[in-house]
């Protein structure tokens, strides 16, 4: 009987995202994990926007996590103040070389590299309303679901996955 190794499944280049920004965002995603959160990267919301990540936990609570890589970066994108509207905290993830102040203090903050991240300051609570909340949580499990399926099955009819 031979034994056989089973190849991990790859989740297919964005090629949006800088190095560093792949880096925060897997770090973070571990954070996240380790607080009870299932994470999914690059989320469309109701809004038509993008989410870095989103965080869902056991008991259908919602954060949002901005990845700013550069303080270009935080300075070139605006765009982070619609998505307060679709989560009950609002955090950004950078690195180590940005500094801190840059950021705004009604957000948390999560300073990450590749392997891991910490909190740096916990994000104020504003909680959903119920019907957004449901929005957010199908558009959040349909997007991990066809994600999982099309790695299953990369030849699927699946389509765009958001």
């Amino acid at each position: 009987m031979s034994l056989s190794v089973k190849k991990p499944l790859e989740l297919p280049v964005d090629g949006r995202q800088s190095e560093t920004a792949l880096a925060v965002a897997r770090g973070t995603a571990r954070l996240l994990h380790a607080h009870g959160f299932s994470v999914v990267g690059e989320l469309s919301l109701p809004s038509g926007r993008r989410a870095d990540l989103v965080a869902l936990d056991s008991g259908g609570t919602i954060w949002i996590v901005e990845i700013k890589s550069s303080v270009a970066d935080f300075r070139a994108d605006q765009k982070w103040q619609d998505y307060r509207a679709h989560c009950d905290r609002l955090y950004f993830a950078t690195c180590l070389e940005v500094p801190c102040e840059i950021f705004p203090p009604n957000t948390g903050l999560i300073v990450a590299d590749a392997f891991g991240a910490e909190f740096k300051c916990d994000a104020p609570e504003h909680r959903l309303p119920a019907a957004t909340r449901k929005s957010m949580m199908l558009m959040f499990a349909r997007a991990a679901a066809q994600r999982l399926q099309s790695l299953a099955d990369p030849t699927g009819p699946y389509g765009d996955i958001d």
